[in-house]
């Protein structure tokens, strides 16, 4: 697995955290006493967790070492671990993870096994990416299949999702109640090198991992010149990146 760089992450913190806070939004009537940050990255959800819930508990794991390091070191007051999610132990009041179980296969069994680690009327609040069908990742499918880049022939780590009706099965099976729901952000980036800025410590990571120096260097800029034929320049003199993400909460 390649490793995640959080310096580079954040420089889209303030669009990367926006998400959590409206999951944690959804919650703010509750009073979990235990709360675990399942993918807590640089612990940016795990400080908007502790906003909304200062009385509770708050644990963050996430599996990156370089991740947890750099929460250890921005946030000094909360506990963080490196522990996969698979691997979580203990009981909860709330389940928190957001932009992260999309790096992890099988939620039939991810899903239910996640809300068996909820106390008696615990939840579980998910927030994953579901924007493969945004230019921007329609172009790196297209790419990453190109058989140039050798990308065949490599044990490459990759993300995604289920569809909507098919998280309704799973949480109908497992849940006492659940709510499902979609929101699409509208990020504004001063520029095309910023968009391949956004997807190069996420969606193209394990790629570029793979490549050499040189072909990484071609790769990014064969994507770039791509995107500005899709990605017209606003009034502003902006370029707009459309995501839309999947959330939902569940009760045990």
């Amino acid at each position: 697995m390649s490793e995640w760089n959080s310096e580079k992450y954040l420089r889209f913190k303030v669009q990367r955290t926006q998400p959590s806070k409206d999951l944690a939004a959804r919650l703010s009537a509750l009073s979990p006493g235990k709360i675990v940050d399942i993918g807590c990255g640089p612990g940016n959800s795990t400080t908007v967790l502790k906003e909304v819930f200062p009385k509770a508990v708050i644990t963050g794991i996430d599996s990156s070492e370089n991740m947890i390091a750099a929460a250890r070191k921005q946030h000094g007051d909360i506990p963080f671990e490196v522990r996969p999610a698979q691997e979580l132990e203990g009981k909860y009041d709330l389940i928190f993870s957001n932009a992260c179980l999309q790096w992890i296969p099988d939620h039939e069994k991810l899903i239910p096994f996640l809300m068996e680690k909820l106390n008696a009327g615990g939840h579980l609040a998910v927030q994953m990416p579901m924007n493969q069908e945004e230019p921007l990742f329609k172009l790196i499918s297209r790419m990453t299949r190109d058989p140039k880049w050798n990308f065949e022939n490599a044990d490459i780590e990759t993300s995604g999702i289920l569809e909507p009706g098919e998280y309704f099965d799973i949480l109908s099976d497992c849940s006492s109640s659940f709510d499902l729901w979609e929101t699409v952000y509208y990020h504004v980036l001063p520029s095309h090198e910023a968009l391949i800025d956004w997807v190069e410590t996420t969606k193209l990571r394990p790629y570029l991992a793979f490549l050499g120096d040189g072909e990484k260097a071609l790769f990014k800029g064969e994507l770039l010149q791509k995107a500005k034929s899709v990605y017209p320049f606003t009034k502003s003199g902006d370029v707009v990146l459309k995501f839309r993400r999947l959330f939902f909460t569940a009760r045990r």
